[in-house]
């Protein structure tokens, strides 16, 4: 398998710099998953590592050699893309078989055939192997184009979204196969995902990309806990992060957070905890943004102590739970219910922040400052990347 290394990779469509400085390093046999909204640059990314697209700027090395001068066929890598690319007139088995029996990758028949049916059997499409591709689901489709690069040795595994159009169970399932074989084969793999289960799932690390650029890498704790700034934040969740702007007062021995709802000024306790009270004095904090995960947002229906009143804009079930979003004038909070709750919209509830569990950012950068319990979390990624 292979280490690989971009360093600082440049690409421009037209007037559109789809890549701005892209530098990371992928450590061999790593599960690494490179995760964005649409429009990002992720398929630019794999695109430049397979050779399909060449950088303006910048170096792609596996293992220590760089590839850029060198074709798509010669640097030994499987893709598998969205949109399948299979060969019409072949049958699935021919389509799996098709990179074995190139002049390149030369393999004996029996070889060949030992394979697919492993693969096969991984990806639970045994009955398929005479159909052609106008016989398949988009979803069986997608399925044989994994299957296709399962039974190749490649120096690396590119995978542009491979699970996007299988149905929900069958992707749940193959979420944990992909991790299983990945183990198995012993490949590096960089996989391209929008969907944030997905990734936080599969990866070994995770690297966040926003136009073309790297926001943070790091493993899925890391990010989802001690995301740098408000857009990752906002990205690592379901439902998404709230974002509450507050003014800090009070002084080093008791500090709260006063947050407008609905005109009105409420006053929340912020519990002492020593790394985010030393970093208020430090920074003489007035102003923050905070950031509140769903399931740390409490509720009632009815008026309770420490709870503050706002009023019901959505309620929305989604499987095994369901989200109430609540109207507080300038933004909204969603808290996280169970289902057969009877809500009805514009009606009174009241809620209570657990700031115990709240993420501190700037109000101006948006950049992350400090979070409640921090040094848990620090030590927590510290172990995860030494294993």
């Amino acid at each position: 398998m292979a280490r690989i290394e971009l360093e600082n990779i440049k690409k421009a469509f037209g007037k559109v710099q789809a890549l701005d400085g892209v530098t990371f390093e992928v450590k061999d046999k790593e599960f690494f998953v490179l995760f964005g909204p649409a429009g990002a640059g992720k398929t630019t990314i794999l695109n430049c590592i397979a050779g399909i697209a060449m950088p303006e700027e910048g170096v792609v090395k596996f293992d220590g050699e760089v590839m850029n001068l060198t074709d798509p066929a010669h640097r030994n890598v499987a893709m598998v893309f969205e949109n399948y690319a299979l060969y019409p007139q072949m049958t699935v088995y021919d389509n799996m078989a098709s990179a074995l029996r190139s002049k390149l990758y030369k393999t004996d028949e029996a070889e060949i055939k030992e394979r697919i049916q492993r693969a096969a059997k991984i990806m639970k499409m045994e009955n398929l192997l005479e159909r052609l591709p106008s016989q398949l689901s988009n979803g069986q489709k997608q399925r044989v184009a994994m299957g296709r690069a399962l039974v190749r040795t490649p120096n690396v595994f590119l995978m542009d979204e491979p699970l996007a159009h299988l149905d929900a169970k069958l992707r749940n399932s193959m979420r944990t196969e992909l991790k299983e074989m990945q183990a198995n084969l012993g490949t590096t793999c960089i996989y391209v995902t929008h969907d944030f289960m997905e990734a936080m799932a599969l990866g070994d690390r995770i690297a966040i990309i926003k136009e073309g650029k790297i926001v943070q890498i790091g493993t899925s704790d890391e990010i989802y806990y001690m995301p740098c700034n408000e857009f990752t934040a906002s990205l690592m969740g379901d439902p998404e992060i709230n974002i509450i702007e507050a003014e800090i007062s009070g002084s080093a021995d008791e500090y709260t957070a006063d947050i407008r709802v609905n005109g009105d000024t409420v006053t929340v306790p912020l519990p002492k905890d020593g790394a985010v009270y030393e970093k208020i004095d430090d920074m003489g904090l007035k102003r923050a943004h905070l950031g509140i995960r769903p399931q740390n947002v409490k509720y009632a229906f009815e008026p309770t102590d420490g709870y503050f009143k706002t009023t019901v804009y959505s309620y929305e079930s989604i499987g095994n739970k369901s989200v109430i979003v609540a109207e507080c004038g300038a933004y909204q909070i969603r808290m996280i219910a169970p289902n057969g709750l009877n809500v009805a919209i514009d009606s009174d509830v009241y809620i209570r922040l657990e700031t115990d569990h709240a993420i501190f950012f700037d109000s101006e950068t948006k950049k992350y400052i400090v979070r409640y319990d921090e040094a848990t979390y620090v030590a927590l990624a510290a172990s995860e990347m030494e294993e």
